[in-house]
């Protein structure tokens, strides 16, 4: 999705205020900083190097590109930048700290929706307050004002920005990612706090928008997707569909050439045609199924709007709960912050959120395209 993105993370610091220590491998909640941001990165759809000046081979074992400054002597994040860019073959590069632990919600997609709109040749993260310069948007076209800026001495990031059209993304939204830790105490202070919070679910990540249905079994989950998805077709939504099956799956049979293959040896089993693209893969020897964030990897997000999914209603992504009163089941929404929508028959008393005609499917179809919508603003 991002083709014309690289995104940076910026660990070429000399790290004074800790001690002079390489800040991208120093250890927070049990793991290196560059981990944390790494591990945030990989469901994105896009090109990332790590710009480091020291333990060039550790960061290397990450399998990213690892760009060192041309200028000696640790002369800042511009420094790394202008490497950077050097380097790379897209048009704009996204800046990232390695020493803030969060990445902002939808960074990478709201940056790049800015530039196109404004056609910004810098956009640059605000956290409501302030903006936070190394995390922004910039065009690689700018390389030559850059070298010339760093040639006069200059090293302030925000000097350089207001050099050149620059625009302000508006992130006040989730002001807690731009916190970074530029001492010991800071980082023992960050690890005290997370080790007295409630174990918190890991929040989906996707290049496109992701919504579920969460139901117990027979309230008709697939029978109202099966009427869904020709609405959203018609509303020009391109759609993929994950469903979490309970039993043993046996897609491919007996007598099939790729059958065949499969039980001769193959590890995975890739079936091509002019009409259907097939991947089949045994879990055996104990392995585990893919988790949604897994499964989603294995999508071609390039074709597609949107995705739909059929359980997996204990993981933490936006559903719609579906809910018929004669199965005599619990409410989910009560208990799941994720629950955007409650579809039934009979309109509850109380409605904590949004209530959907369970038997309207044209409402929902309505609902799920208007929160499609909102969902890439």
């Amino acid at each position: 999705m991002f083709d014309n993105v690289t995104v940076v993370v910026i660990a070429g610091g000399q790290g004074r205020r800790f001690g002079g220590q390489d800040k991208g491998l120093v250890e927070v909640c049990g793991k290196p900083l560059i981990e944390h941001i790494l591990a945030q990165l990989k469901p994105y759809d896009v090109n990332v190097v790590i710009s480091a000046n020291r333990n060039l081979g550790i960061y290397k074992a990450y399998g990213y590109p690892v760009i060192g400054d041309r200028l000696t002597n640790f002369q800042g994040p511009l420094a790394g930048i202008a490497s950077v860019m050097h380097e790379i073959s897209t048009d704009y590069l996204v800046a990232l700290p390695c020493d803030a632990v969060l990445i902002p919600t939808d960074f990478i997609q709201r940056l790049t929706r800015i530039q196109t709109e404004e056609n910004a040749e810098i956009v640059v993260a605000s956290d409501g307050k302030r903006i936070q310069p190394i995390h922004s948007l910039i065009s690689v076209s700018l390389l030559p004002s850059l070298e010339a800026f760093l040639a006069r001495g200059e090293r302030k990031v925000d000097r350089w920005f207001a050099e050149h059209n620059m625009v302000i993304a508006d992130f006040s939204d989730s002001p807690e990612a731009f916190h970074n830790f530029n001492t010991e105490v800071q980082k023992q202070q960050y690890e005290s706090a997370q080790a007295s919070l409630p174990e918190k679910k890991q929040q989906i990540v996707y290049v496109k928008p992701v919504l579920g249905f969460a139901a117990f079994s027979g309230t008709g989950k697939t029978t109202l997707l099966k009427q869904l998805l020709p609405l959203l077709n018609q509303r020009g939504l391109k759609v993929a569909m994950i469903k979490h099956a309970h039993h043993t799956l046996d897609v491919d049979h007996k007598g099939k050439d790729s059958y065949e293959l499969r039980k001769a040896g193959a590890e995975q089993m890739l079936v091509v045609s002019r009409s259907q693209v097939a991947l089949i893969q045994d879990l055996k020897d104990g392995r585990r199924e893919p988790s949604l964030q897994e499964s989603l990897a294995m999508l071609n997000a390039d074709v597609l709007d949107m995705v739909l999914v059929e359980g997996f209603k204990q993981v933490s992504f936006p559903k719609i709960e579906l809910h018929r009163e004669g199965l005599n089941k619990p409410l989910l929404y009560t208990d799941d912050e994720n629950i955007i929508a409650f579809a039934s028959e009979q309109q509850p008393t109380v409605n904590q959120v949004p209530w959907l005609d369970l038997n309207n499917i044209e409402q929902i179809a309505d609902f799920v395209y208007d929160w499609y919508q909102q969902s890439l603003t």
